[in-house]
């Protein structure tokens, strides 16, 4: 339930402190001095929107805060434990606004998006507004009462989240087909380019060692002259070589070693470079032996190497990736090939997808008739009550099978008779507004008492209701206050006497600017305010003791 509201700069509020409790709370005053102002403000708290206008003349910004007990409000403490913002048993909702319209929204003191803010809010207050009865007559506001009632909020969950996925599926399929003509005309160029390559067939790393090879028998005559140079300069020429001067070079060193020990390791030195030149020639031997100055392999490497270059060109790749853009265009084919099979099984899934949606579609249905059937006795009851003696009303559900949406298959329909004889027609074609007031009121009555939110404000619904009627408006509240916290705005004494406790707001001007407080009332303050009600600026013994009475009779 809400505890606390703490109200800083807000309009023509400089500073408004109010200690809330559980039961019916009336609110009342003058015209003009601001009844709903706590409520607006309340709502800011609750995710509405802000407005630099908002902020009191003079000011720099406008902070508004809502304390609330947790007591038995499951839903808003399971929230609060998965977003890791619960704080023991209490929880701070504040909103501040800046004079330039900046806004920030905290939740337990640590700051949230708008978003996170709406959410929370809705389960902890239900705000009915005085204009409740003009949203009435709309047909989608019809519905989420009908759905709220009924608690269908896992069940629409789960039917939005079938038809989307429907949807999704369904246009897959279309945008499929409405690609296979294109597909066509790709798969016939895809299929020329690959016959070209498949006729090519080059390999891997073809490319890379034509290059090499051509660029060995070019130069096959200077590799094999230089070569052979190189054999005899370090092994088998015949008046010098290195491996003769490193001979000689061994010999003379060994001998030195034999005259001073510090020589001895040269000639191992030199015995090891010997060895390799050994090798080196060895090498130098079987490379020249393997070259083969081949007119016919030369004259194929060319035209080989003269084809990758001429197709890769064509294909505006390089030639070193041709054959991975070989590899890309029979992925591409492969993936055009299963496109019948692609639309065959995608069709198959619409299907699928299409029939979960209409499942839950028809659970929805059957649960907002069964519910309908209940709400159409109480609501009918309570519009009896209500002055409306010979009122009927019905929720038509109609399941219309070629609009589907993410709400369903239904169009839901609030149908009323206020006459004996007269048929049942839409709320909006044969109420008056001062039917349409009563019916609202009952509507807003009967379904508040399912909502799980343990606190519910009524701002001014009572308007259009007078006399008995307003008694009657008065015990529905309190009766109502009795098992939830119930805020109420009203301009009528029947409605005010009614309430647990009751809230007076006075407008005054101190230093040129002008202010609204709320206070408490006590007994005989709150007697003075029904006569106020009931008897305008002349106050008589007469109308304080009806005053009287209607507390009595509370």
């Amino acid at each position: 339930m809400l505890a606390h509201l703490s109200v800083n700069n807000f309009a023509i509020v400089k500073t408004l402190q109010l200690e809330l409790a559980q039961g019916m709370t009336t609110i009342t005053g003058e015209t003009g001095a601001g009844k709903s102002i706590a409520i607006d403000a309340l709502g800011l708290c609750l995710g509405g929107r802000a407005e630099a206008g908002m902020v009191r003349q003079g000011e720099e910004k406008t902070e508004v805060s809502a304390a609330f007990n947790l007591d038995n409000n499951i839903h808003a403490t399971r929230w609060l434990e998965d977003n890791d913002l619960l704080d023991g048993s209490e929880c701070i909702l504040r909103r501040t606004i800046t004079k330039e319209g900046r806004s920030r929204a905290f939740v337990n003191g640590s700051p949230v998006p708008l978003s996170q803010l709406k959410s929370l809010g809705q389960l902890l207050i239900n705000i009915h507004g005085q204009h409740a009865h003009h949203q009435l007559m709309k047909s989608e506001y019809q519905m989420a009462m009908l759905d709220q009632y009924a608690g269908h909020t896992n069940l629409l969950k789960a039917t939005r989240h079938a038809y989307q996925a429907w949807r999704q599926a369904d246009n897959n399929l279309k945008q499929l087909k409405e690609n296979s003509q294109a597909n066509l005309a790709q798969k016939q160029l895809l299929e020329y380019q690959i016959k070209e390559l498949n006729e090519l067939a080059i390999n891997e790393d073809e490319f890379q060692e034509l290059e090499q090879e051509h660029k060995r028998l070019s130069n096959s005559g200077e590799l094999a002259s230089t070569c052979q140079q190189a054999i005899e300069l370090i092994y088998e020429g015949e008046e010098v070589n290195a491996l003769g001067i490193l001979q000689s070079a061994s010999h003379s060193l060994i001998q030195l070693a034999e005259l001073d020990e510090k020589l001895a390791e040269l000639p191992n030195m030199l015995s090891e470079a010997m060895i390799q030149i050994e090798e080196a020639n060895s090498e130098l031997r079987n490379y020249l032996d393997s070259i083969d100055v081949d007119p016919a392999r030369m004259a194929y490497v060319e035209e080989r190497f003269s084809k990758i270059m001429s197709i890769s060109r064509k294909h505006h790749v390089m030639p070193e990736e041709l054959y991975q853009h070989h590899q890309d265009l029979l992925q591409q084919i492969e993936a055009l090939d299963c496109s019948d099979e692609k639309l065959d099984g995608l069709a198959q899934e619409v299907q699928e997808k299409f029939q979960l949606f209409l499942n839950h579609s028809e659970k929805l249905h059957k649960s907002r008739s069964r519910y309908a059937k209940e709400l159409n006795k109480l609501i009918t009851q309570s519009m009896h009550e209500l002055s409306m003696e010979k009122a009927k009303f019905c929720i038509d559900v109609c399941n219309d099978m070629p609009h589907p949406s993410p709400l369903g298959m239904d169009n839901v329909t609030f149908l009323v008779s206020t006459n004996p004889g007269q048929p049942m027609q839409p709320i909006a074609k044969v109420a008056s507004g001062g039917e349409l007031s009563r019916i609202s009121l009952a509507i807003q009555v009967i379904t508040a008492q399912k909502v799980d939110t343990p606190s519910l404000i009524f701002d001014e619904v009572d308007v259009g209701i007078s006399g008995p009627t307003a008694a009657v408006v008065g015990k529905m509240l309190r009766k109502l206050g009795e098992s939830t916290q119930v805020l109420c705005v009203t301009h009528l004494p029947q409605v005010a006497g009614s309430g647990h406790q009751q809230l007076f707001v006075a407008k005054q001007t101190k230093g040129g600017k002008t202010e609204t407080q709320m206070r408490l009332l006590d007994c005989e303050q709150r007697v003075g305010e029904l006569a106020r009600l009931l008897g305008g600026s002349e106050i008589t013994e007469s109308t304080l003791a009806n005053a009287k009475e209607l507390l009595i009779a509370a």
